[in-house]
């Protein structure tokens, strides 16, 4: 049976790209492709901004509120298609299915997040600068925007930017990751029987000749970007040279210290689903384990005990608690940087590599892996990894930790488990990242709150959703006014 063929949205129509360069969609648990999507071109690319182009001005003058309520009527298709759309982000990424339920649910609550357009829109006004005299300051749709977006979340990631983008009068095209486009696709079915006007919402499936001829385009005003750190540098550049308004999110190095006086036992279920959710495969899991003072036997012990309980299979198994990575280039990297933390000499305390799931043999499994004993200065330390290898660095007390967070180069989040308001309140008041947790694994702001970090974590001054997303898809319009 052919493997059906994953097509653009383009000014309300289904239409396949002029590409003859197909790449391969695969199950990552069954190791087996199932589908194909092409590697979009510049004239792909090309076709959606002249439909948004066109569609913006009567879309941009449609009243605020008008624009809200195909966002309502969305949200409410989301509601009833849920769990399909859960089911096919996990069939094509690998992640456990409440996983995916939950970053299906994340993505639904921007769209509500967004409904907010007639309050989070509003400018403001100030009688009497000078004598006679008013100024207003009014915030104006600035026409095309586009996301590139990762592999990881393939469903939520578009939604952090998508809605306020739309909402606030601009229309749109995505880019989805090339080894994840199905979910995107289905989304955009639902997203067709809303019946947005024709070139508002588009999307255009592809790989770097659709990121550069998107980064190039004159008719693009803005570029929304989740992914890793030397192409969100890339992405930055490029948006600078061509005069973009840009927000990329890089990647992370993210540590989660634990003090002696921490609750280990409420503490440990968030702790192994910081490290081993989504398989490591998120900007916000854990990476390093920071053991604070003398701690750091027990936390071990217990941290090691929950981690070999936890089942490793097929995400669609409603009881497995960690899936496979995204491919098996992935699976491939994620095996070098363990041989690299043997070869530096930290203590493999439980090794993943020949990790064998009976039912799924060719599926892309890498078992839970610790290490201990790992330095500072050691690459498990210091680059991303992006898979589900954690690093123990023991520190003497909480400066050492805060002082090990702030050496990173990456600031995106980072995590205390504390029993002390005063360590706490010291951890957050002092470490670089944008994104902190007290007694949370996972410091994963609502869409009422931004997403970013600092350093090399994020390039830009907007983050992702929140207050401030309305004022990237903005520009503001100052009138100073006198009448006679």
């Amino acid at each position: 049976m052919a493997l059906p063929l994953m097509k653009n949205y383009v000014n309300g129509e289904w239409v396949e790209s002029n590409s003859k360069t197909i790449g391969d969609v695969w199950n990552p648990a069954l190791g087996e492709k199932i589908a194909r999507v092409a590697y979009g071109t510049k004239e792909d690319v090309d076709k959606a901004v002249a439909a948004a182009k066109a569609a913006f001005w009567e879309w941009r003058t449609t009243p605020p509120l008008t624009r809200a309520r195909y966002l309502f009527r969305l949200k409410d298709a989301f509601e009833e298609n849920f769990e399909e759309i859960a089911r096919v982000l996990t069939t094509e990424q690998g992640k456990c299915i409440d996983e995916a339920r939950g970053e299906v649910r994340r993505m639904i609550e921007n769209v509500e997040h967004a409904t907010g357009v007639t309050t989070l829109m509003c400018g403001y006004t100030l009688e009497d600068i000078a004598k006679n005299i008013d100024c207003y300051g009014h915030r104006q749709p600035m026409g095309v925007f586009g996301a590139i977006v990762p592999y990881n979340f393939p469903g939520m990631v578009p939604w952090w930017f998508l809605p306020y983008a739309v909402v606030c009068g601009n229309t749109f095209i995505v880019k989805p990751s090339e080894q994840v486009p199905m979910t995107q696709t289905k989304i955009f079915e639902i997203v067709d029987e809303i019946g947005f006007p024709e070139g508002v919402i588009n999307m255009v499936h592809g790989s770097r000749d659709v990121v550069n001829a998107m980064l190039d385009h004159p008719d693009i005003e803005g570029i929304s970007f989740v992914g890793s750190t030397p192409t969100a540098k890339y992405i930055y550049e490029r948006c600078g040279a061509t005069g973009k308004r840009v927000q990329a999110l890089g990647g992370a190095k993210n540590i989660v210290a634990v003090t002696p006086d921490a609750d280990l036992a409420a503490g440990m279920p968030s702790l192994i689903t910081s490290f081993f959710g989504c398989t490591g495969q998120r900007c916000l899991s854990g990476s390093i384990l920071a053991p604070v003072g003398d701690v750091a036997d027990e936390l071990i012990e217990k941290f090691l005990f929950a981690t070999k309980v936890m089942k490793v299979g097929n995400g669609l198994d409603e009881q497995t608690a960690m899936g496979p990575v995204v491919s098996a280039a992935h699976k491939e990297r994620v095996l070098g940087f363990i041989e690299k933390g043997i070869e530096e000499g930290a203590d493999l305390i439980l090794d993943g590599r020949d990790f064998k799931v009976p039912d799924y043999p060719n599926g892309f499994f890498i078992g839970p892996t610790i290490f201990d004993n790992v330095k500072p200065d050691m690459t498990l330390a210091c680059q991303e990894i992006f898979g589900p290898v954690v690093s123990i660095v023991r520190c003497k007390d909480l400066d050492e930790a805060i002082e090990l967070v702030n050496t990173r180069g990456f600031a995106n989040a980072a995590c205390l488990y504390t029993g002390s308001g005063g360590a706490a309140r010291e951890f957050k008041y002092r470490v670089k990242p944008s994104m902190v947790g007290i007694n949370i694994g996972i410091a994963a702001p609502m869409s009422f709150f931004p997403f970013g970090g600092a350093g090399d974590s994020m390039f830009g001054d907007i983050k992702g959703h929140g207050q401030e997303i309305f004022h990237f898809f903005t520009d503001t319009k100052v009138v100073i006014e006198r009448w006679f």
